[in-house]
């Protein structure tokens, strides 16, 4: 049964960087990872892709021969993927025992409203492919209020039409110190908490303060449903990545061999005696106000496992 994690996001939120960084970290644990290109815009890839949809169509070609701007091809390019699923399978199939990562492209509305995705991954899942959805977004969004609810809106969006298990991820979050004062503890941001503490500040913004009734509709549309959270990232961290990981094979069942189960809790000794699951490194410490953090789980799942084993 292969498993996998499904990287989509917006432009610039680090989706091929994480792939690079997330393959890197998969192979010192020592498991088998495939890595799969299916941005037909990728170009000066930062690893050598497993497999790589530019060998099935390419954007630059689509875009000379069909005199297409860059968004209407790429369109063009995951629609004709759709089409021809079966040269994907067959792709994957060549790799046995692989763990998965799914480098996607970067607009929005392929996991909005566009069906092409979305019927690729359903396809997958019909083969057994046991898939989680990594969700990543910029974490400077949280220092602009009017910009993090319509991330939070995106997000939920993502979830509901790509119907796989979800972990959504601020990425970056070692950089939001440079982007801006938050108007709250980061943990407000992470647990998305009462949103509507946030209308406050859009009322003072001359701009924002004329969609009011809008955002307030947005918040409990958001709120009502209850399904966004997200964890941080720092791609360059070990143990950040660490907390990813755990919560992607949480959320997709995937059991750690034993192996396995040994090197990361080898690397979590040499971190720290105990690991905060999803921990957010001195960010968390400089921007949590209230003092209320995530419940933690460290790493008794690991033990558990390892028993269980």
């Amino acid at each position: 049964m292969p498993f996998g994690q499904v990287v989509v996001g917006p432009p610039g939120s680090g989706k091929t960087t994480y792939c690079k960084g997330m393959k890197d970290f998969l192979v010192s644990l020592g498991r088998k990872v495939a890595v799969v290109n299916l941005d037909p815009a990728n170009e000066s890839l930062p690893y050598e892709p497993d497999i790589d949809v530019n060998e099935l169509i390419n954007l630059e070609d689509v875009m000379a021969r069909l005199k297409l701007g860059p968004n209407g091809a790429l369109m063009y390019c995951m629609e004709f993927l759709q089409e021809n699923v079966a040269w994907l399978v067959d792709q994957l199939a060549k790799h046995k025992n692989a763990y998965f990562l799914f480098d996607f492209p970067g607009q929005v509305e392929l996991y909005t409203h566009h069906t092409s995705v979305s019927s690729i991954l359903e396809k997958l899942q019909k083969l057994e492919y046991q898939l989680v959805a990594v969700h990543l977004v910029d974490a400077h969004y949280c220092t602009d209020p009017g910009k993090f609810i319509a991330v939070v809106l995106t997000s939920l969006n993502t979830m509901l039409q790509l119907a796989l298990p979800h972990v959504n991820v601020l990425s970056k979050i070692d950089l939001i110190e440079k982007m801006g004062k938050l108007a709250f503890g980061l943990d407000f941001y992470t647990e998305v908490l009462d949103l509507s503490y946030l209308l406050e500040h859009l009322r003072n913004d001359p701009f924002m303060r004329r969609f009011h009734d809008l955002n307030e509709k947005i918040v409990e549309l958001v709120e009502d449903h209850s399904l966004v959270t997200f964890t941080t990232l720092d791609i360059q961290d070990m143990e950040s990545v660490s907390s990813v990981l755990k919560l992607v094979d949480k959320a997709g069942g995937y059991v750690f061999g034993e192996g396995e189960a040994r090197n990361i809790q080898l690397m979590q000794s040499a971190m720290t005696a105990d690991v905060n699951y999803v921990q957010t490194g001195a960010a968390r410490e400089k921007h949590t106000a209230s003092g209320r953090s995530v419940d933690p789980l460290t790493a008794d799942v690991v033990e558990q496992l390892m028993d269980d084993s």
